[in-house]
């Protein structure tokens, strides 16, 4: 029986730049990814989709989120060296590996993000990469552009370049509690428009993976279009229910 499911909505923007992949190998090791593409192109949208399975099947290959990660991320940034005046596609990246008998492993690059779902309550595991998070909202201000990522795949920054830069390394990681569990991966155009209308997340997670998949991305839409400022981005998201 499939355990997961994706959906995604174009929003207002001309092309849909984000992709998802999922790869599983023999021994049953599962990668589930999710890339939000930058820009609004063709050549970007070819390549996320290119590099989303790319890097489902390193990640899974090497039974950990963050290898996978760093191995893909590496590539990409050997292609910049290489070419630094050519097309420079790039994608917030987040990523989750399964290993049977072992905790899940999460690894991201950019602002999109992976939630769990377990016993009613939803918490979040990864933490932007974005100007929002450098300068977080005070009293003198709102804080940074959430919309500005600050590390993401496809970019030649190490992490000791990002870190003197935004206090962050170009990637982070992190383990996942044991299942079962529903895991979901969001693009920003998927959970923002939700986070700023504070719907609780466990209330869009419920029925099967691909009636909670549909709903998070059709309620996105809609819920950014009826904003103080209307306007959805692209939306994307993958569900899966994880043992």
């Amino acid at each position: 029986m499939r355990t997961y499911s994706t959906a995604q909505l174009t929003g207002d923007r001309s092309h849909q730049c984000d992709a998802t992949a999922v790869y599983t190998t023999p021994a049953g090791t599962r990668a589930h990814v999710l890339l939000d593409g930058i820009g609004s192109t063709d050549s970007v949208r070819d390549w996320t989709r290119t590099a989303a399975r790319r890097l489902a099947r390193t990640a899974a290959r090497h039974g950990d989120a963050e290898t996978g990660l760093r191995a893909t991320y590496d590539h990409y940034a050997n292609d910049r060296l290489r070419d630094p005046y050519g097309p420079l596609p790039g994608a917030a990246a987040i990523v989750v590996v399964t290993v049977p008998g072992k905790a899940p492993t999460v690894a991201w690059s950019g602002d999109a993000r992976a939630y769990v779902l377990q016993n009613g309550t939803v918490t979040r595991h990864s933490n932007d990469h974005n100007l929002r998070r450098v300068y977080p909202p005070c009293a003198a201000h709102d804080g940074g552009n959430r919309n500005r990522i600050t590390s993401y795949l496809g970019s030649g920054g190490t992490d000791n370049e990002v870190r003197s830069r935004y206090n962050h390394p170009a990637i982070e990681s992190g383990t996942l509690p044991d299942g079962p569990l529903r895991l979901l991966l969001a693009s920003d155009g998927a959970y923002e428009p939700h986070e700023d209308a504070e719907h609780p997340l466990a209330n869009l997670l419920t029925g099967t993976t691909r009636d909670a998949a549909r709903r998070l991305v059709n309620e996105a839409v809609t819920t950014a279009h009826s904003g103080k400022h209307p306007y959805a981005d692209n939306a994307t998201v993958l569900v899966a229910d994880l043992t």
